[in-house]
């Protein structure tokens, strides 16, 4: 079963997820992120703003074709559907939505920001969870 977590009052989510992505990175996990283009848009841009030494590999799942096989497990997938993502072992969301096809992955980590509809999303999805018998983990980021 997926292993969920909420990590709430986060002020910068796609500077935090930065932060996640380095993490799973360097413990050999594959990652995807999902949520609104414009936010994925958004954390493409800070990934790219990262120093030469500090780089993570990434790519939208639209170009997964041009991404050799070989490099496919140390580059963060940035998808609208997360189901088109090549690995399924961690996800990101930065949506207010539960994600299509979270239960495919082995851990989910929604990242929550201190904003008043993004934390009533969050509660929604967290019911959502718990309904479907979800053991959830909490976490307060308080950057």
């Amino acid at each position: 079963m997926t292993e969920i977590s909420f990590h709430f009052n986060v002020l910068s989510p796609t500077g935090y997820a930065c932060r996640l992505l380095r993490k799973a990175l360097r413990r050999g996990s594959a990652i995807a992120v999902t949520g609104p283009k414009a936010a994925l848009a958004e954390l493409d841009r800070e990934l790219w703003a990262f120093d030469a030494a500090e780089f993570l590999p990434h790519a939208w799942v639209a170009d997964l074709d041009a991404v050799p096989q070989s490099l496919r497990t140390g580059t963060v997938w940035l998808a609208p559907e997360p189901l088109a993502a090549p690995l399924h072992d961690a996800l990101v969301n930065l949506g207010e939505s539960a994600p299509n096809g979270f239960e495919s992955f082995r851990r989910l980590i929604e990242v929550v920001s201190t904003g008043e509809s993004d934390r009533s999303a969050a509660r929604e999805r967290w019911k959502g969870y718990a309904r479907r018998g979800y053991a959830i983990e909490r976490h307060e980021v308080g950057e």
